[in-house]
């Protein structure tokens, strides 16, 4: 039986640039992928999926997948932004590995930057996805502990406390630790090394 696999981490965590090495990997091996992404995600185009480092991936961007089917010779659909599409596409990832067997990897965030769960990665959860966490560091200066949560900052860089969760690009974020997160989210004064 095919499975579900559900990549997450911090943002600059390589998620995006991992499922692009994936992508190149399964097609010189022969394998039929399909590459998915969220349609409103144009920041590099609408016909792929791009890492910061540079590499990329031809993808097909999609509102959400209510009338999504692979084609038949499909073995792996990689999913690039999982976070951003419906729990009920995620049942319809589901559908794709349990009954018509294909390999599902998706790749995205788990909380946006008010600390909240993103539904879809709930969905992931809920549902019994195999997890696989991408580690990067707090993205404050000095620090080295594990990012885990996001922070968002307005034009004048001051913390963004509310707001869509359906925002993208890095420019106005930063992956920080769970302490500098409390700290300067929720002003709670911790001991961060």
């Amino acid at each position: 039986m095919a499975t579900l696999h559900f990549h997450y981490g911090a943002m600059s965590s390589s998620k995006s640039a991992l499922l692009i090495v994936n992508a190149y990997n399964y097609r010189q091996n022969g394998i039929d992928i399909e590459v998915i992404k969220p349609a409103f995600d144009t920041r590099f185009g609408n016909d792929n999926v791009k890492s910061r480092l540079g590499i990329e991936t031809p993808a097909m961007a999609m509102p959400n997948l209510t009338n999504y089917t692979p084609k038949p010779e499909t073995k792996v659909i990689l999913v690039d932004e999982v976070q951003f599409f419906a729990p009920s596409d995620i049942d319809k990832l589901v559908h794709c590995a349990d009954v018509l067997d294909k390999t599902v990897m998706c790749y995205g965030l788990v909380v946006d930057s008010n600390e909240e769960m993103f539904p879809a990665s709930r969905r992931l959860i809920e549902v019994g996805a195999e997890m696989h966490l991408h580690e990067s560091s707090c993205q404050i200066n000095g620090c080295m502990e594990l990012a885990t949560h996001h922070l968002r900052f307005d034009a004048q860089g001051k913390v963004v406390r509310a707001g869509e969760q359906l925002a993208l690009g890095d420019s106005n974020y930063k992956s920080v630790c769970r302490q500098h997160f409390n700290q300067l989210y929720h002003g709670i004064k911790t001991k961060v090394k």
